[in-house]
């Protein structure tokens, strides 16, 4: 059978829909970063850092406590409306913006706005495996999903831009509303089964299962310390852009679009060569090379707040945030590969909706730092969180370790496994099996294997 492409996914006419909607929903939220930024500059002035650092705290918050209970019961809901309805709710959410005039006004909105963007994220996420059953165009799905990430990263502050040469930064709020209409419309026309409730498993349980994962396998022990790295430096580039542009270069509202491209512009470049490179080396070198890079960025960037005035820190700037976004790429690009190296085919989902909150929990660290902390000066906010990217990178290197076999020998107990599992193992005691395959977290296997218990299976 024809290895499936990411091309060939588009055959199917639902996936098809259903992915296009996820586009143009990504595309709007982009527009929206880049007038969020510019809605907080003018409500508050030189404090914009700080009303966007507590803005996106707030939606840290809740992506952390809702996207979880929402994947836990996402088999709960008629979930073709349910999308619908959410993108609804953002539509509107976002259409009110242009029209607020206290600062309050925004951390109410964006508390709403986000809910409905956690409750969608893993609902969408579920549905995909139930419309491509194939793993091989599942995992294409996956890949192609991190590259509509990565493009919006690069496109929407690009036609931002543009946009802001013509208009307010307001009608960017328009843009925004229209990428969630045409969602919902795309969502409408999609044939999406409603799964069975699941009545196997508490709430609790089904809560823990990828965290279970997380915590009991030491490569994405390692995928925790990278995810803090990227947060310590995409905060710059969410939070300080806007203020950097304009107190700092005396730049237009088109500059903090174009600081945003330049960010983009290095994330797309290395996302679309990371593959190739993947195929060689494998995910860990690259990602760590991904977190050094990201280091290197803020160290940059701590030496240009620095600096003295003159027109060359424009060009810096740019070169600045394109290696933030450039090692961001080599870091995110292979998550997936991971994720789907660590688990089941179905605890998937449970994996992705844990790296998903995991992940949003590292920036719910580093947001506020960028945002509150700017009052003491960019110089002191950018080097404190090179520092914490420097302790994240650390952890990275500790815990996953250099050589990480797909296949390791461990010990089982007679009883602990199904016996049909075990016919190919090799019986080494009286209630003890040897036995060698693809090793991840899963019912059966609950335990990473260490060193002396891999020595203990050989020895045996």
């Amino acid at each position: 059978m024809q290895e499936p492409t990411i091309t060939s996914l588009f055959a199917h006419r639902d996936y098809l829909r259903l992915f296009t909607a996820q586009v143009s929903a990504l595309f709007g939220t982009g527009l929206t970063t880049v007038a969020l930024g510019l809605l907080a500059y003018e409500l508050a002035g030189s404090d914009a850092a700080a009303v966007l650092g507590t803005a996106l705290t707030i939606k840290m918050i809740v992506y952390v406590t809702v996207a979880p209970i929402v994947a836990a019961y996402a088999d709960r809901f008629p979930r073709r409306l349910f999308l619908v309805g959410l993108n609804v709710i953002r539509a509107a959410m976002v259409l009110t913006l242009p029209f607020i005039d206290q600062i309050w006004q925004i951390y109410v909105l964006i508390a709403v706005l986000q809910t409905a963007s956690a409750a969608y994220t893993p609902t969408y996420q579920a549905i995909i495996p139930d419309i491509l059953p194939d793993e091989r165009e599942y995992s294409r799905a996956l890949s192609a999903a991190q590259l509509a990430a990565t493009m919006e990263t690069l496109l929407s502050p690009m036609l931002a831009a543009v946009a802001l040469t013509l208009v307010s930064f307001h009608w960017l709020f328009v843009g925004t509303a229209i990428g969630f209409a045409v969602s919902a419309v795309l969502v409408i026309a999609t044939r999406i089964p409603d799964a069975g409730a699941t009545a196997e498993g508490t709430f609790r349980d089904r809560i823990a299962v990828g965290m279970r994962i997380f915590v009991a396998t030491p490569r994405l022990r390692g995928l925790l310390g990278l995810n803090l790295v990227v947060a310590a430096a995409g905060s710059v580039i969410m939070v300080n852009t806007v203020n950097y542009v304009r107190d700092t270069l005396g730049g237009t509202q088109s500059g903090v679009a174009l600081l945003l491209a330049a960010n983009g512009f290095g994330t797309m470049f290395v996302a679309l060569s990371v593959p190739r490179v993947l195929d060689r080396l494998g995910a860990r070198p690259v990602m760590l090379a991904g977190g050094a890079v990201l280091i290197a960025g803020l160290g940059s960037a701590v030496a240009l707040s620095a600096a003295d005035g003159g027109d060359w820190r424009w060009v810096a700037a740019i070169g600045v945030w394109a290696v933030v976004g450039a090692g961001t790429a080599a870091v995110l690009t292979p998550t997936g590969q991971v994720l789907r190296r660590s688990s089941q085919p179905a605890d998937r989902p449970a994996l992705f909706a844990a790296q998903f909150s995991l992940s949003h929990l590292a920036w719910l660290v580093t947001y506020p730092i960028a945002g509150w902390l700017t009052t003491t000066g960019l110089t002191t906010t950018w080097a404190v969180l090179a520092v914490i990217a420097t302790i994240g990178i650390a952890v990275a290197v500790r815990m996953w370790p250099r050589h990480d076999p797909a296949e390791i020998t461990h010990l089982h107990e007679a009883g602990s496994i199904d016996p049909a599992r075990l016919v190919d193992a090799d019986r080494v005691g009286d209630r003890l099996y040897r036995h060698t395959h693809v090793f991840v977290i899963d019912a059966e296997h609950r335990h990473w294997p260490t060193g002396s218990l891999r020595e203990h299976a050989l020895a045996g």
